[in-house]
């Protein structure tokens, strides 16, 4: 099999001064009850179930032997428990890269939601005492910040040390869809067209300094 490492441009788009631009992994937690059940999930701090522990594991062999130079994570449970599964058991902890707060709609159905609503759609139309779309677009517009900004460092290092070019981020199944529309510089609202499972990972990069996706939902 090959692993992440395998796909991108055959020539890497490069900095002035020729460190490789950074690139993104994204990593969803592992199922949870109520994402298997369909509830929404924000905030609510609950465990992975023991599929989703497992789930956790196998995505340890989609990221293959990528060598990462910043790690990080959702302060949640499910993804800090994920992170820990896949090999990082000390990720850099970002309180900003929590789960849409989903206000009066947490713990939720979805289903239940629609039916009270005919026509509902999160990314149309919000969610009642939660957050709104441009308030996670600002969340995850600052962390593209952080890893765009001149193949910055990370917090603990030096900054003559070598530059961060290959970053995990694990985190929310809605928030990382919005990321990854922002990274694209698209509107927050089209992440509702990239669906990601529990567990899959995406690869962002870049095509001759063009902001892409690599690999999306493996």
């Amino acid at each position: 099999m090959s692993n992440a490492e395998d796909f991108g441009p055959a020539v890497p788009d490069t900095t002035p001064a020729g460190t490789r631009l950074p690139r993104l992994w994204l990593l969803r937690h592992g199922e949870t009850e109520w994402s298997r059940e369909g509830n929404y999930t924000g905030l609510t701090d609950i465990p992975l179930t023991d599929a989703g522990e497992a789930q956790a594991v196998a995505a340890k062999e989609k990221i293959g032997a990528v060598d990462f130079d910043l790690v990080l994570s959702s302060p949640l449970i499910r993804a800090r428990r994920t992170a820990e599964l896949v090999g990082y058991p000390d990720p850099q902890i970002l309180p900003h890269a929590h789960e849409w707060d989903y206000g009066d709609n947490e713990g939720r159905k979805s289903t239940q939601v629609r039916a009270e609503n005919p026509g509902y759609l999160i990314w149309n139309d919000g969610v009642p005492n939660g957050e709104t779309l441009d308030q996670v677009a600002e969340r995850a517009d600052r962390i593209i910040s952080l890893v765009q900004a001149g193949c910055g460092t990370p917090m603990d290092r030096s900054p003559d040390t070598a530059p961060v070019e290959k970053v995990l981020l694990v985190a929310h199944g809605h928030f990382l869809r919005i990321l990854a529309a922002r990274w694209l510089g698209l509107p927050a609202e089209q992440g509702r067209h990239f669906v990601l499972g529990t567990a899959a990972v995406c690869t962002l990069g870049w095509d001759k300094h063009t902001p892409a996706i690599v690999r999306w939902n493996y």
